[in-house]
């Protein structure tokens, strides 16, 4: 079907994955660049066989909430899932899959809502640019590995360092700004002349400055990001998730904590203040850089135990002790391989941050047949314009 003439459907619910869900002669079409209610004309991008893929080229019919997008590649550029959608009508969509996932997977009902954390544009404090075989950087196509040249990106953040406006000789240039505005660029090759910073990871700035890094600020406390190690990207996530995580594990002065998938120590410098030094955080991480990072970041806190091992091993081996409460940030993929296990620790409280809804689902799923019950979840569209939502759920023992 892919290539034949274009026909009409009729757009319905959205489905997690930032497409919305429609049928053709009786087969499920994924289509982008719709809304619920509408009817486009659409073009079939690829046949999977069980289902197909498309992209909406003309709105027949317009839902509410369709807007103009702010960006002159919208449905071009693969970034952006949502750029013809208005900011209320986006959070309403995230709501829906976050609903439908919990739901499905988990046979929960959540009644909640995705929360809006400004701003919508300009908030990406860590961009990937692919470069052409010109060396014009850019981003990359839907589904694809052609890069489409770009001028400006109505998502990255403004002071991110300027690298569109060089010639590269590089496949991938990535870009950050912290919060207390460090710039960094990290590219494998030369840096072009011209490019107006200091902070630079390459193949002979590596050798010759170390690991440079950035500083991130949340509340009182600071934390060392090397390179362009793993950090929240919005720049009020970090503290919008702390907040959170704070709120739903309620933690007492005493308790011991285990904070896995532990990234740089975020939650735990912000755990270690809530238990005081009569408490224990014990705080796992996996990768070489962030476990190196944390060790720099909380080295003052005597009350903060570090394991660098990944998270199922540490609680096979026994290196997490039982625990008064358990937060846990675990990738995409969840954290199944690790539920009984963490289950096993004891905690009254689990509280789990997610970046997947149907890895959420999944997990919430697991903790329930292992005696945890859902207390509640907070959704927040930490990724304007994209389909992408963050998740806190709160898990406890009847």
């Amino acid at each position: 079907m892919v290539g034949e003439a274009l026909p009409v459907v009729e757009v319905g619910p959205i489905a997690h994955g930032g497409h919305c869900v429609a049928r053709l002669d009786g087969q499920v079409v994924f289509v982008r660049h719709t809304l619920p209610g509408e009817t486009v004309r659409i073009r079939i991008t690829e046949d999977a066989g069980r289902f197909l893929r498309a992209d909406a080229v003309d709105v027949v019919g317009s839902a509410p909430g369709r807007v103009e997008p702010p960006c002159e590649l919208a449905g071009t550029c693969g970034g952006c899932d949502f750029q013809h959608v208005s900011p209320e009508r986006q959070r309403e969509l995230l709501t829906d899959v976050v609903r439908e996932q919990l739901q499905r997977l988990a046979g929960v009902t959540w009644d909640g809502h995705v929360e809006a954390v400004a701003p919508d544009l300009g908030w990406r404090t860590r961009m990937s640019w692919a470069v052409d075989d010109e060396g014009r950087p850019g981003l990359r196509r839907h589904r694809s590995h052609d890069v489409v040249p770009v001028q400006t990106c109505p998502i990255a953040h403004p002071d991110l360092p300027d690298v569109l406006s060089h010639r590269w000789q590089d496949e991938l240039v990535q870009t950050v700004i912290s919060s207390t505005g460090e710039q960094l660029v990290a590219c494998d090759g030369p840096v072009p002349d011209g490019l107006s910073i200091q902070n630079v990871v390459d193949a002979v700035g590596q050798r010759r400055t170390g690991r440079p890094s950035v500083v991130e600020r949340v509340g009182p406390h600071d934390f060392r990001v090397s390179g362009t190690g793993f950090w929240q990207i919005h720049p009020r996530a970090a503290a919008t998730l702390v907040d959170a995580v704070l709120a739903a594990a309620a933690v007492r002065r005493g308790d011991t904590v285990a904070d896995l998938y532990a990234g740089v120590g975020l939650f735990t410098a912000f755990l270690a203040d809530a238990v005081g030094e009569q408490g224990t955080v014990v705080s796992v991480e996996a990768d070489p850089g962030g476990a190196r990072d944390a060790r720099r970041n909380l080295h003052d806190r005597h009350h903060v135990r570090l394991v660098h091992d990944t998270t199922e091993r540490a609680l096979r081996r026994g290196a997490v002790p039982a625990a008064d409460v358990v937060v846990l940030d675990p990738p995409r993929t969840g954290a199944k391989r690790a539920a009984k296990d963490l289950a096993a620790l004891g905690a009254r409280t689990i509280v789990y941050v997610a970046c997947d809804p149907a890895a959420l689902a999944r997990d919430v799923a697991s903790f329930e047949r292992l005696g945890y019950r859902l207390q509640g979840v907070r959704g927040f569209a930490l990724f304007p314009m994209t389909h992408h939502v963050e998740c806190v759920a709160t898990l406890t023992q009847p």
